[in-house]
C-alpha cells in the first residue's frame, strides 16, 4: 500500500519547529563564548596591562578631602568627586578601609547589582562589553540603572539619579507625560528636601557642587560618545515621551543612558536595566525571588509545635 505523502506545508512547519530550538541553542553558545572572551579580555589581559582596576571608584574613596570639588577643570581624571555633598559622610566612613578592601567591597556591590538587574540573563549579557568595563572601572552606572528600575515602584529612588549624574533625570518626563503627578512629586520632592536641608547645614559645599557642574567642560579622548549633551538630551526627551505615550517603560532606561553628562563607553552598561523592563519572567527568575522561595520552603518545613505541647 502506498503511504500518503505529507503536505509540504506540514513538512515546512515541522522543520521550523526543529530548527528554532537549534538556532536558539547555537545563539546561546555564541553569546556564552563571547561573554567569556570579553570578561577574559577585560579582567585578565587589557585591565592588568594598563593597571586601571577601580579607576572611577577612586572618586568615592580617600575622604575627607581638603578641597571636595578639586579637579573639575576637566571631565577626565582620576579620583575627582562630582556628586552632591550628601554622600560625603558615608564616603568618609567607607574611606576608613584601605584601598584594596574598599575596591573589593565596591566591586561586590556593583556585581550584586548587576546580577539583580540581569537575572537569568546574567551570563549572556556579559557579551555586551560595556558591562565588564563598568565592573572593572567601578563607576555608578549600574546603581543608576537599579535606581531607575526601582523608580517605577518607589519614585523616591530618582533622588539618587538627580544628586549624582543629574542629567539622566530626563527620564522623569515619563511621569510628566503620563500625568502621574504623585510619582513625579515624590521624586522631585525628596530631592528638593535633601537639597534644602543640605544647603542649610553645609551651604559652602552645596554651592561648590553647583559651581563645579557648571564649570566642568566636556570630556576629551576616544572612550566616550562625542555627541554634545544638549543633542543627546533632546533625543532622549523625544524617546521617553514616545515611550510614555505608548506604554514602553524600557524607553526610560534608554533615555537616561543617552542623558548621561558624559556618555563613556562603559556608561552604556546602564542598558542592562532593559532586562527587568522587557523580560516578563524577570521578577520570578531574579536571584532575590529565588532566595525568597528557598527561604519560604525552609520555613514551611519547620515543625510547628502543637497547642498546649510541653515546653
Amino acid at each position: 500500500m502506498q503511504r500518503a505523502a505529507l503536505p509540504r506545508r506540514s513538512l515546512a512547519s515541522a522543520r521550523t519547529v526543529v530548527e528554532a530550538p537549534l538556532a536558539q541553542a547555537l545563539l546561546r553558545v555564541v553569546l556564552v563564548v563571547a561573554a567569556l572572551a570579553v570578561v577574559t579580555a577585560v579582567f585578565v589581559i587589557e585591565g592588568p596591562l594598563i593597571a586601571s582596576f577601580g579607576f572611577d571608584a577612586r572618586s568615592y574613596w580617600g575622604f575627607p578631602r581638603a578641597d571636595l570639588y578639586a579637579g573639575t577643570a576637566s571631565a577626565n581624571g582620576i579620583g575627582v568627586y562630582r556628586y552632591a555633598p550628601l554622600f560625603v559622610p558615608l564616603l568618609e566612613l567607607t574611606s576608613r578601609l584601605d584601598w584594596p578592601a574598599f575596591s573589593f567591597w565596591w566591586f561586590c556591590l556593583l556585581a550584586g547589582t548587576y546580577l539583580w538587574l540581569a537575572g537569568r540573563w546574567w551570563l549572556l549579557a556579559l557579551a555586551f562589553a560595556p558591562i565588564s568595563y563598568e565592573l572593572y572601572m567601578g563607576n555608578i552606572h549600574l546603581l543608576l540603572a537599579a535606581a531607575i528600575v526601582l523608580g517605577f515602584r518607589y519614585p523616591g529612588t530618582w533622588a539618587f539619579v538627580l544628586l549624582t549624574k543629574v542629567t539622566p533625570g530626563v527620564g522623569l518626563l515619563w511621569f510628566a507625560v503620563r500625568r502621574e503627578w504623585h510619582a513625579l512629586g515624590v521624586a522631585l520632592g525628596i530631592t528638593a528636601l535633601v537639597v534644602g536641608v543640605g544647603w542649610l547645614l553645609w551651604p559652602g559645599a552645596w554651592s561648590a557642587w553647583v559651581a563645579s557642574l557648571l564649570a566642568t567642560p566636556p570630556a576629551s579622548g576616544a572612550n566616550h560618545v562625542a555627541i554634545p549633551l544638549a543633542t543627546r538630551l533632546a533625543v532622549a526627551a523625544l524617546i521617553v515621551t514616545w515611550g510614555a505615550l505608548t506604554d514602553r517603560r524600557w524607553t526610560v532606561i534608554v533615555a537616561a543612558t543617552l542623558g548621561l553628562p558624559t556618555l563613556w563607553d562603559h556608561g552604556e552598561a546602564m542598558l542592562v536595566g532593559l532586562v527587568p523592563l522587557l523580560d516578563p519572567l524577570w521578577a520570578a527568575a531574579s536571584p532575590a525571588a529565588r532566595l525568597r522561595r528557598w527561604l519560604r520552603r525552609r520555613v514551611d518545613r519547620w515543625p510547628i509545635p502543637a497547642e498546649g505541647a510541653a515546653a
